[in-house]
């Protein structure tokens, strides 16, 4: 298990980015609490909460298809469509007007990295 800590840290700076500019739109719109009807900071908020949301069960299902003893190759594969599609997420959701196109294609990497390493994990499981 050496692949996926690279990807985590990664995962992990991109995450205090998102946090930093969360709080920084915070201070800007002088919002304490929630999003306060502030269009740019339910984006931040959403941006933020979104790779809260999706980040720990991807990294946690390459784990274990890193520890199962798959191919080096795939471990990189997924970790790093995991990384490209949570940059793609944040960069379009932060344009304004957003860049949906990038949106898409970031959720679609994310859930790509999911069904994959589900799969993955499951067919071993099956078929051990």
């Amino acid at each position: 298990m050496t692949i996926l800590p690279i990807y985590a840290a990664l995962l992990a700076l991109l995450f205090v980015l998102l946090s930093i500019r969360t709080i920084r739109t915070r201070h800007r719109q002088k919002v304490a609490l929630g999003h306060g009807d502030d269009p740019a900071m339910l984006r931040a908020m959403r941006v933020h909460a979104n790779f809260a949301e999706y980040v720990p069960l991807a990294l946690l299902l390459i784990y274990f298809v890193e520890t199962g003893s798959h191919a080096p190759w795939l471990v990189h594969l997924l970790g790093s469509a995991l990384l490209l599609g949570r940059l793609c997420h944040a960069f379009g959701m932060s344009r304004t007007p957003e860049n949906f196109r990038y949106r898409v294609v970031g959720m679609g990497l994310t859930f790509t990295v999911i069904l994959v390493s589900a799969a993955c994990l499951l067919l071993t499981a099956l078929l051990s």
